[in-house]
């Protein structure tokens, strides 16, 4: 049924790097709803895996004394959706992740797996561009931590180095601290379905609730990888919340983003609900963060 090489398994981080330095063409392996499937598929026929699905280590959410949010490479996206840190602090990254999928794919799918894919619909990806994660990696010389947005390189490429795993996803302090926000997935299809278009937004509101003091939206399948949408947060930022002003941020995607056409969408199609998810999902950020519309 699935035409594997050869299949080694890492206990450790140690052991999970000393293997993808003896093996650069193997492909990691975790929860395997991805790879299996692509193997079955014969994409991947005749591949070297390395399972690093017995690492616990790599499981769990944790505050580091910085109080900056650490994810676990491993976490499923259940674990994810249930768990009291996330649900304390960016809960939406919780909601975005449980539309992943069925409840199988959610309890056996992992963080590491949806973002080091470095495919733009990943559920997780729009979400973790908004709240400026971190990715850790670790390989033959030592822990390296760049931003996400340098992470994804291309459609379908990440910056891994030869011998790296991804071993933590970061959220720093600064940037879920009195943050609140709404993630809106477009499919065609409730559940079971790859999104059409992702969009995550969040807000910061001044101590009196009449100002954002800042805005972060981001999108999936808005690009070749998941992206930014810098404009319309300068647009929202300093300015009291109003159905005016989430008009104004939500046209002011369009400067940002860049749809294509496929049989899923045509990309006049995907700009239009860019810009009506961008609207609902920042009202809804505004609503969560206590605020109201001038």
């Amino acid at each position: 049924m699935y035409d594997i090489k050869a299949l080694y398994e890492a206990h450790s981080v140690e052991e999970a790097v000393r293997l993808r330095v003896e093996h650069p063409e193997a492909q990691i392996i975790a929860g395997g709803s991805d790879v299996l499937v692509q193997i079955r598929e014969g994409k991947r026929a005749g591949a070297e895996l390395i399972s690093i699905y017995l690492m616990d280590e790599l499981r769990g959410i944790s505050l580091d004394e910085a109080e900056n949010i650490r994810i676990g490479s491993l976490t499923c996206f259940t674990s994810i959706t249930n768990d009291p840190i996330i649900q304390k602090y960016i809960n939406v990254l919780g909601e975005a992740v449980d539309q992943v999928g069925g409840p199988q794919i959610r309890n056996i799918g992992t963080i590491g797996g949806n973002t080091c894919n470095g495919v733009t619909s990943a559920d997780s990806a729009s979400t973790l561009f908004a709240w400026d994660a971190v990715i850790e990696l670790t390989g033959p010389e030592g822990v390296r931590r760049i931003p996400i947005q340098q992470f994804y390189l291309r459609a379908g490429k990440v910056d891994i180095r030869p011998g790296e795993i991804q071993t933590a996803i970061l959220i720093p302090k600064a940037s879920y601290e009195n943050c609140y926000g709404h993630y809106i997935k477009y499919a065609m299809r409730n559940a079971m379905d790859i999104a059409t278009l992702g969009c995550s937004v969040n807000v910061r509101l001044s101590p009196d609730k009449r100002t954002v003091e800042r805005a972060r939206i981001a999108y999936g399948v808005a690009g070749p990888v998941p992206l930014r949408a810098s404009t319309a947060e300068a647009v929202a930022q300093g300015q009291a919340p109003s159905l005016a002003l989430a008009d104004r941020f939500a046209k002011a995607v369009l400067e940002d983003i860049h749809p294509r056409d496929s049989w899923r969408a045509a990309k006049d199609f995907r700009e239009h609900i860019a810009v009506e998810t961008a609207r609902r999902a920042f009202l809804e950020s505004v609503r969560l963060a206590g605020g109201e519309l001038a």
